[in-house]
């Protein structure tokens, strides 16, 4: 299977571990591109010219992490969607893809419009978003964090290390002991030492 990537993207991330963690090798295709560049970027795949991108053997490509990782849990060895907690992972998931949403657009904004409109207030407002998605996790999740591995964690985890990655500054352990306390121990699973951008 080809999965269309770039090593900066946390949704590419999320998809190259658990791949990992189910035991997938995956032949990468390296794309580049913003959403006001897209000629690199793989529409042939997906028409909305978005990484990820996966192409497979069995049907068309699927795009969207989400769709990618649950196709990956199901052919490979392991449950990353056990359906005794299905909504809870698909929630908690869906709470780290929109931490990792509003922290991509936050990067766009610096990179893709000119300094003079640059709009501070939805840079701010994209935070917003990230700080009360981190505040429920350290409030209410931190339980299934402890539980075992699914598709959930992975997210969270990649989520986090994104934040680091992209907006170190904004110090995002502050006033969350238990969520920091659990990323620095996920950090060091396999799968997520060797997907770090820098070691690709």
């Amino acid at each position: 299977m080809k999965l269309h990537w770039n090593p900066a993207s946390p949704f590419v991330r999320k998809c190259l571990v658990c791949a990992a963690e189910v035991g997938i090798e995956l032949e990468l295709v390296t794309r580049a591109g913003t959403p006001l560049l897209t000629d690199n970027m793989p529409l042939e795949q997906n028409p909305l010219g978005k990484i990820p991108a996966l192409e497979r053997p069995d049907g068309p490509a699927l795009y969207d992490s989400r769709v990618i990782t649950r196709y990956l849990s199901a052919q490979g060895e392991g449950d990353l969607y056990p359906e005794a907690r299905i909504w809870e992972v698909l929630t908690l998931e869906a709470t780290a893809d929109g931490i990792m949403d509003a922290a991509v657009l936050m990067v766009y904004e610096s990179r893709t419009r000119p300094e003079e409109k640059q709009f501070a207030d939805m840079v701010e407002a994209q935070w917003s978003k990230v700080a009360r998605a981190l505040d429920a996790i350290e409030e209410r999740w931190m339980s299934h964090l402890a539980g075992p591995l699914d598709a959930a964690q992975i997210a969270v985890g990649v989520a986090l290390e994104y934040l680091d990655f992209r907006h170190d500054g904004r110090g995002w352990r502050d006033g969350r002991p238990a969520l920091a306390a659990w990323q620095a121990e996920f950090s060091k699973r396999e799968s997520m030492v060797n997907t770090v951008p820098a070691n690709l």
